[in-house]
């Protein structure tokens, strides 16, 4: 399954191997570490792929050419430089790799690249297997309906900065932190440990685990940033940054005038972390 979510680079699973790829010049770039580990029997994958270069060289694959150092996240939480190659240059290292899951392999390869070009010409589909997804894990339906329409807010918003000259994505991250402050009165990182999130685990967004009003106010706080960009024609990181500080800033007082009429904080320690075990007493 893939998904057009907040993060553009994806963990995805064949035959319970997980596979960590990422969104690079238009095409899927993959870690060929794990597709080494997801195909062979080898305890040190990244040993088996040393070893394989040479032959691939003989053979003529230019490795400078079709294997590029993007940074793929590691189990430790941090981000490294990890050899990736595209869809076609994966294909030809399946070749040299004797095992039997080769051609299940090559047809489950092409189905995940297809799939999101697919998502690119018809941007429902994206929406449609996200709602698969959130429905998969247990979510109620009224808060996916939100979520789907906070992913296309923020989608919104970021399409407007990338316009504006924001490139970094620790810039992204900032401005969005921004917005955060300003709605909630605590930033995203406090937000997380206020719901007993790990940021170290990528299943842990945020967003994930946010309630229908946190969804609400955090939707609002990014909407509005969004009309103020457009509005003021925001221009680089100081501009974008005193948009989103307003945009927050009306978010916050809506937020607040909220709390008042229902007598309690917005800002809950619920979260949906026991959404899997709850699937699975279902499911007996």
């Amino acid at each position: 399954m893939c998904l057009n979510m907040d993060n553009e680079d994806k963990i995805i699973v064949f035959e319970n191997k997980k596979i960590r790829r990422l969104w690079h010049n238009d095409e899927w770039w993959f870690s060929v570490v794990d597709v080494v580990g997801a195909l062979t029997d080898s305890s040190i994958p990244r040993r088996y792929w040393s070893d394989l270069k040479p032959k691939l060289k003989e053979e003529g694959f230019e490795l400078y050419e079709k294997i590029v150092q993007l940074k793929l996240i590691s189990i430790d939480g941090k981000k490294y430089d990890t050899d990736c190659a595209n869809t076609k240059s994966l294909f030809r290292i399946i070749q040299s790799i004797p095992s039997k899951r080769a051609e299940p392999f090559k047809r489950w390869l092409a189905k995940v690249g297809y799939e999101r070009i697919q998502e690119i010409e018809n941007p429902e589909l994206a929406q449609d297997r996200a709602k698969e997804y959130y429905e998969l894990k247990g979510y109620p339906k009224s808060w996916i309906d939100k979520r789907l329409r906070g992913i296309a807010v923020r989608q919104e918003l970021t399409g407007e900065w990338k316009n504006r000259g924001i490139k970094r994505k620790k810039d992204f991250a900032i401005l969005t932190n921004e917005i955060s402050k300003a709605t909630f009165d605590i930033t995203i990182n406090q937000h997380k440990k206020f719901k007993g999130l790990n940021s170290k685990f990528k299943n842990q967004n945020l967003r994930d685990h946010m309630t229908d009003l946190e969804l609400i106010f955090n939707m609002l706080g990014e909407k509005v940033t969004t009309e103020i960009t457009k509005k003021e024609d925001s221009k680089g990181f100081v501009k974008c940054k005193d948009s989103a500080k307003r945009g927050g800033n009306v978010a916050k007082k809506a937020r607040v005038e909220a709390e008042k009429e229902i007598d309690r904080k917005v800002v809950s320690k619920e979260n949906y972390l026991d959404l899997k075990e709850k699937k699975k007493k279902e499911l007996k």
